[in-house]
């Protein structure tokens, strides 16, 4: 199905220059759109191939709109965060060829008695959903999902096929959780006596706000007395571990193979690159970003960038890097004892 340039200019926002009567039928790549497409601008770098692109309109920032004008003959939308406008336009086009699964429960679904589902509400084949759960208007429980006694899913949250959500957690609205993703497995609670674990019942649960995503195969373990939360638009990417009674900060992304052990504290609007880990108890403050594969080991109180890890190299010269770093301790006090002997020796008489 198309869409007039004219039509997504209203809904979107931007400045057309060019023919509003335009259509174009989906968004592609600079190299990959074609004269049907639009498509979108969102690094000056690439502007040599936005000038060639055979796309009918790009989406593009007011500086490169200025570079563009002599030499591109499509429309151009000019707005000042094309990336941003790419993904609204993106959802524009994918929701023209979206089928919303029909309300109503499947015949081989298992639901309680004693549980709530709202009518509007999709609930897919050889679902299970315990008592006292409540299903909120809108929400998509596809096929396979479990839903434990008292669990709460807000409006409109989808749960893709496989998914689990274990007894008492709740997710608001407008939440997505991936195939596989496991909510409110016991954390990683034992008490040792004597080499012995004992483990300690984990009755808190998971507390999940609005528009938050998780990712396939994640799992956000249940607090052992008090809840672990995930507040509003936090973005959890696949195969992702949060620990029990963590508390994951608004608007903090997370991406794939990221690991936070219990009761850390994350801050909002926080980036974390692929596998970087969290140790316990830690806290990070708003708006601190960790680079990929880093550790963070200490609590970090101001906003910014932090890496923890060494260059990639040769194993032979990570080899002898390593074996320096383990004898730096012992350098040292060598070094110390040059400067005292050189103090002693340079002193006037």
């Amino acid at each position: 199905m198309g869409t007039r340039l004219g039509q997504l200019v209203e809904r979107l926002g931007g400045q057309l220059v060019g023919d509003p009567n335009l259509e174009v039928t989906g968004i592609a790549p600079l190299a990959d759109a074609g004269v049907s497409h639009i498509s979108f601008l969102s690094n000056s770098k690439l502007r040599a191939q936005a000038a060639h692109s055979a796309a009918a309109a790009l989406i593009v920032a007011p500086a490169d709109d200025a570079w563009l004008a002599e030499t591109y003959r499509g429309a151009r939308i000019v707005t000042h965060n094309p990336y941003v406008y790419f993904a609204r336009a993106a959802q524009w086009f994918a929701a023209q060829d979206e089928v919303a699964p029909p309300p109503g429960i499947d015949a081989s679904a298992s639901v309680a008695a004693g549980a709530r589902v709202d009518p509007s509400a999709h609930i897919g084949p050889q679902v299970t959903i315990l008592d006292g759960a409540v299903i909120g208007a809108g929400a998509v429980i596809e096929a396979g999902c479990f839903i434990g006694r008292d669990a709460v899913i807000g409006e409109h949250t989808h749960l893709f096929a496989n998914a689990t959500f274990h007894a008492r957690c709740e997710i608001g609205k407008r939440g997505i959780i991936h195939s596989g993703a496991v909510i409110g497995t016991d954390g990683f609670g034992f008490a040792n006596e004597g080499g012995v674990y004992i483990k300690i019942p984990q009755t808190g649960r998971v507390m999940i706000g609005d528009d938050v995503d998780i990712g396939a195969n994640t799992c956000i373990d249940r607090g052992a007395l008090a809840d672990t939360i995930i507040e509003d638009g936090v973005k959890l990417d696949n195969q992702i571990q949060i620990g029990h009674n963590c508390h994951i900060g608004a608007h903090t992304a997370m991406a794939g193979c990221v690991g936070v052990a219990g009761s850390a504290t994350i801050g909002k609007y926080c980036t974390f690159g692929g596998a970087a880990m969290v140790l316990g108890h830690l806290t990070i403050a708003d708006r601190v970003h960790i680079s990929s594969g880093s550790m963070v080991s200490r609590s970090i109180h101001e906003a910014g960038q932090y890496t923890g890890f060494y260059p990639l190299a040769k194993n032979a010269e990570w080899e002898k890097t390593a074996a320096i770093v383990r004898n730096l301790a012992a350098m040292r006090e060598k070094i110390r004892a040059l400067e005292k002997t050189i103090k002693t020796l340079t002193q006037p008489t």
